[in-house]
């Protein structure tokens, strides 16, 4: 069946979507200006829970937005690099030339997703914390705020990279970490907005959604969003279970192409939620029944999917303005802010990509009044 977006519609919520770089951020009254930690650099390690594709490009964009703040020297990143690993890009920043900041190579901690290794590294980046060696932490990811989050210690950690940190207990809310140490940051409405407007555009009864049923893997899939909207608009969720953590990468992969393969005759739209088995190179494979069953799809992590085949997203484009905004906090921390005083709040101004090829298999209709607030169009 062939469906229309409604432009007007469309148009009204892109002009609310896209936030006015100035109200992005509240403003902070503390300094972002290089300095020494009482002479010395400051020494950072980074802890994660494994391997996964938004980790690495949010170190590098950090990276540019200290850059930019004056703290180190630009860094050229191999782009032939695997892109799901971040030791490769710690070794990087490790070398980086800076007179303020050592991004500590051997303080960098990374369980591959497995349970055993995630306890022993808790506890040796927790004593290493304690020794007063490291003078700040990068957290990246649900595994490692819920690790790094919390009185064993109270080195400025700053969490990156969590869907929700309030849904998976990082902090205690969007407005505070409970943690004078610890900062995330939360966009409490951000996947709301998303799903409502996937709804509107498709009117869709049975929603399709791949996550794994653990604290974690609700967080990232957005869970707790989904059946929010689901109540306000009265649609069914339709679910399918696969790991996340705790197997290898191929198995998360196999398990997720194969819950789509099962959703896609059951539903009449599919969110295609962040999960280690959704990886950019198997997005065509994931999209083979989707495509045969004429299924829209929505993109929760951005244009990336997008242009490998998913029809639609509005996110977050490139992790650049995320990166410039953690690199503010980094300084604002280094310049004497308590991690847990800052603003937590920051909504990332949004990309529409709509897949066109896409659109056409699948019988949409995208009037040409659209694609022209379209930011990316892919074919």
């Amino acid at each position: 069946m062939k469906k229309t977006f409604c432009f007007i519609l469309s148009l009204m919520v892109y002009l609310f979507l896209i936030t006015p770089l100035s109200a992005i951020e509240k403003e902070s009254t503390h300094k972002t200006t290089p300095s020494l930690n009482k002479g010395k650099k400051w020494r950072v390690g980074y802890y994660e829970g494994g391997p996964y594709i938004n980790y690495p490009v949010n170190l590098k964009t950090l990276a540019e937005g200290l850059h930019e703040l004056g703290w180190m020297g630009a860094v050229t990143f191999d782009e032939k690099d695997n892109p799901i690993d971040s030791r490769v890009v710690w070794d990087q920043l490790s070398r980086a030339k800076s007179s303020y900041i050592q991004f500590v190579s051997d303080a960098y901690w990374s369980a591959d997703w497995n349970v055993a290794t995630r306890l022993k590294n808790a506890e040796n980046a927790i004593k290493r914390l304690r020794s007063g060696d490291i003078d700040f932490i990068i957290a990246m990811g649900t595994w490692a705020g819920q690790d790094l989050a919390n009185n064993n210690h109270s080195i400025p950690t700053i969490v990156i990279s969590v869907s929700d940190p309030v849904q998976s207990g990082i902090v205690k809310s969007a407005e505070y970490s409970g943690y004078d140490h610890v900062h995330a940051k939360c966009d409490p409405s951000r996947y709301i907005e998303q799903i409502k407007l996937f709804h509107n555009m498709i009117g869709f009864k049975k929603l399709g959604v791949v996550y794994e049923n653990s604290v974690e893997g609700r967080s990232y899939s957005a869970i707790a969003d989904v059946e929010k909207v689901a109540g306000m608009r009265g649609f069914e969720i339709v679910k399918c279970e696969a790991p996340f953590s705790g197997v290898e990468e191929k198995e998360a992969i196999k398990t997720t192409i194969d819950c789509y393969g099962q959703l896609a005759p059951r539903v009449d739209a599919v969110y295609v939620t962040v999960h280690r088995g959704v990886v950019l190179d198997y997005i065509p494979e994931i999209m083979k029944p989707l495509l045969k069953h004429k299924i829209p799809s929505f993109s929760q992590r951005g244009p990336e999917e997008v242009e490998r085949g998913v029809l639609l997203s509005i996110a977050r484009d490139r992790f650049v303005s995320v990166g410039k905004y953690h690199a503010r906090i980094m300084a604002q921390i280094f310049n004497g802010a308590k991690p847990g005083k800052l603003n937590q709040i920051f909504t990332d101004p949004k990309t529409i990509a709509v897949n066109i090829k896409t659109a056409e298999i699948i019988g949409f209709i995208i009037p040409p009044e659209f694609l022209k607030v379209t930011d990316k169009v892919y074919n």
